[in-house]
This record gives C-alpha cells, sequence and structure tokens, in this order.
C-alpha cells in the first residue's frame, strides 16, 4: 500500500471520531440562546409544534435537533404599539407563549428563576424564557415594568430601534435624530433600570445608543445582557458594540451574545443587500405603498428570491472572528450566542436555522477552543449572569 493511501485511510478513521466529538460535546453542553423571535409568528397562527421548515427558523423539532436547552423569546414590536398599545400587545404574546407550553408539558417548561432552569435542562424539556425587546411597551410605567416581570420577562432591551421617552436609540442617536438635551437616559430611564436592578431583570443593551449604553452601564448594580449585537470594529453599524463599550461589559462582568444576522457580521453585506434591493427596486416601492414594514420586507424578499439571498449570506467564518475579538478584548466569560433567528432574514452560511446550532460549536473547536470555553459560550456565561441578576432582588 502506498503512503498516499495509508494516510487517506488513515484520515477515514478518524472521522467519525471528529464528528462524534463536536457533536457529543454539543449534546452535553448547556445552550441557551438569548434571542429569537419566532414568537410573532405563533401570534400570527403558526404552530411551532409542527414542522415550520421553510417558513421560520424555528419550531419545536428542530429547538431538539439543535439541542437548544433554553431559549429566550422575544416579546417584541415596533414603534407602532407605543401608549395604549404596546403592553397590551405584549400580553398578547407572552399568552400565546404560555398557551403553546401548556399544550406542550412534556416538551416545554416556562422558566422564571435559575432552579426552574436547572429542571428544565435536567427534565430535558425546553426552557422558556422571554425578553422584552423595546422599553416603549412599558408605556412609561413601571408598574407596568413590574407586571411584566411577574408574567415572566426577565430581560428587556431599553429601546428597539426607536427611542422611548426616557431612552436613546442606537438609530435614532447615529442619525442625529434626537432632540438637544433627550439623548441617554433621563431620570424616568434611570429609575427604570434601578427597578430592573431590584426586581432581578437584566438590563439588556442591545440597540441603544451610545449614550444611553454609558448611562445605563455606569448606574447599573448587576451585570448587563447585551442580548444580539457584534463587533463594530470588524462591521461598523450603529447596532454592534465598539472597543470600548466591550470593555465596558467585561468589567462590569456581562455577557455580550453574538447577533447571527449577515448585516452585523459582513462589513460588505449592505453593499451586497443593496445592489439586490436595487434590482427588485418597484416590487420593493409597492410593499412601500402597502405600508408593509422595512423588515418584513426583508423577510418577504429572502423568501422569493432564496438563492439570491444565499449569495449575500456571511461566512461563518466571520462570526467567529467577531467571538475572537470579544474574547481578546475581555475574555471568554464575557461572550455567548444570541441568533436573532426568526427576526433576521440573512443567517451566515452553515446557520440555516436552529437545527444547526451543532455547526457552531464544530467551528469552535476547529478555532481551537477548549470544550470547557464552548461550554461557557454556548450557555454557561448566560446562567451566571442570570443568576447574579437575580441575587439579592426585592
Amino acid at each position: 500500500m502506498t503512503l498516499r493511501l495509508c494516510c487517506f485511510f488513515l484520515l477515514l478513521s478518524t472521522l467519525p471520531s471528529c464528528i462524534q466529538s463536536y457533536q457529543k460535546l454539543h449534546r452535553k453542553a448547556l445552550v441557551a440562546d438569548t434571542h429569537n423571535d419566532v414568537l410573532i409568528s405563533i401570534l400570527e397562527g403558526k404552530d411551532i409544534a409542527t414542522d415550520l421548515t421553510g417558513q421560520t427558523h424555528s419550531d419545536l423539532q428542530r429547538f431538539k435537533q439543535g439541542g437548544v436547552d433554553i431559549q429566550i423569546f422575544s416579546v417584541w414590536s415596533d414603534e407602532r404599539y407605543g401608549a395604549g398599545k404596546g403592553f397590551l400587545y405584549a400580553g398578547r404574546q407572552i399568552d400565546s407563549l404560555y398557551a403553546i407550553t401548556a399544550r406542550h408539558p412534556e416538551k416545554m417548561m416556562i422558566v422564571r428563576s435559575p432552579a426552574e432552569l436547572q429542571q428544565a435542562v435536567r427534565e430535558k424539556k425546553l426552557g422558556v424564557m422571554m425578553g422584552l425587546e423595546g422599553g416603549h411597551m412599558i408605556e412609561d410605567n413601571l408598574s407596568y415594568l413590574d407586571t411584566l416581570y411577574q408574567r415572566g420577562v426577565r430581560y428587556m432591551t431599553l429601546t428597539w430601534n426607536n427611542s422611548t421617552s426616557w431612552a436613546s436609540s442606537a438609530k435614532d442617536e447615529s442619525a442625529g435624530s434626537m432632540p438637544a438635551g433627550t439623548v441617554g437616559l433621563n431620570t424616568l430611564g434611570k429609575d427604570i433600570v434601578r427597578r430592573m436592578n431590584a426586581l432581578g431583570m437584566l438590563v439588556d443593551l442591545s440597540h441603544v445608543g451610545e449614550k444611553t449604553f454609558w448611562d445605563a452601564i455606569n448606574l447599573t448594580t448587576k451585570p448587563v445582557i447585551v442580548s444580539h449585537s457584534c463587533v463594530y470594529a470588524l462591521c461598523p453599524v450603529p447596532r454592534n458594540l465598539k472597543d470600548e463599550q466591550i470593555k465596558a461589559v467585561g468589567k462590569n462582568g456581562g455577557v455580550i451574545h453574538l447577533n447571527f444576522y449577515s448585516g452585523f457580521l459582513d462589513p460588505g453585506y449592505n453593499q451586497k443587500k443593496a445592489a439586490f434591493m436595487s434590482l427588485h427596486a418597484k416590487e420593493i416601492d409597492s410593499l412601500k405603498s402597502a405600508r408593509v414594514a422595512e423588515f418584513e420586507t426583508d423577510v418577504y424578499l429572502a423568501k422569493k428570491y432564496s438563492a439570491e439571498v444565499q449569495e449575500l449570506r456571511a461566512p461563518l467564518s466571520l462570526l467567529l472572528n467577531h467571538l475572537d475579538h470579544i474574547v481578546q478584548l475581555i475574555g471568554v466569560d464575557g461572550v455567548g450566542i444570541g441568533s436573532d433567528f426568526d427576526g433576521i432574514e440573512s443567517p451566515p452560511l452553515g446557520l440555516d436555522d436552529v437545527s444547526y446550532l451543532p455547526n457552531l460549536t464544530k467551528a469552535l473547536k476547529e478555532r481551537g477552543y477548549s470544550n470547557k470555553d464552548i461550554k461557557k459560550i454556548l450557555g454557561e456565561n448566560f446562567v451566571r449572569i442570570f443568576k447574579q441578576a437575580q441575587e439579592g432582588k426585592n
């Protein structure tokens, strides 16, 4: 037998063990994803207990295939749900999540505390948690914040893209559209952060403007969460964190959970997407005329022109580059995953939906991360800050 053939058969003999190695590690790890938007689809009538492949990134079977133990479902609305609407709309989403969980108690359970989190993992059920994505839904009312916490919401993103009366968003701050003297947290905003600390609700600094970020991180007495953001130095968009912000999160003991959106990973994505949008400008204009929201238009086009959209997707290596950057700045204890599945139209290649999450573990191993560090990234870091947020709560 030639030397070349010997090497070939040796490689074949090691492949199954390599595959088994990362798959076994992924199964053993506690996997916690801090941001998923499929709740809106549930509210619209889709049943995640059925196979929704081709319609969503997520359903119960694919959560299981992806090894997800804890999923934080985003309770989301845009600026159309403001005063008199936001709190009620949030409640409807929470109701729908409770209903689907009640219908499948053998597969899912609501998680409100670290003890319940461990129970869900022990019983091999999907631990269902909630994060409120947009402080406008509390309608400037601290009692609404208390009610949402009582119903199971365990983090609040201080703003979505739209600013509130008490906090400025990254979108508005970067556009310079905030009136003078209204940037950052005002007195009410600071009271809200203090109340979140007292309740044991994590302060989420994704989506917020830089001034709001610094006001909040200098005020909070608990570790913060950045539920779905990436690195500005690698992809300079307002939603990503600059190095000084990353270092501040590390000093605070918080965790930055990486968003899987190609547009937050690849600095060339927006140019490629602009060319795609130009190609379909007439159709986009008609959707605008029908008052279809921008993100809904993105999702619609992604489904209709899936072959073209595939060409826009970032390579998985870019997600690892963002992770490496954070680790180099603040260590492996400061990073996790916040996929934004079902809130994005373009995940990286190799992470088509939640069932593909083992590919991330494989990529982390190939990048040289130890099994111990991979477990931290996949979920242990989130569990740590969740426990810390719950300590000493009122």
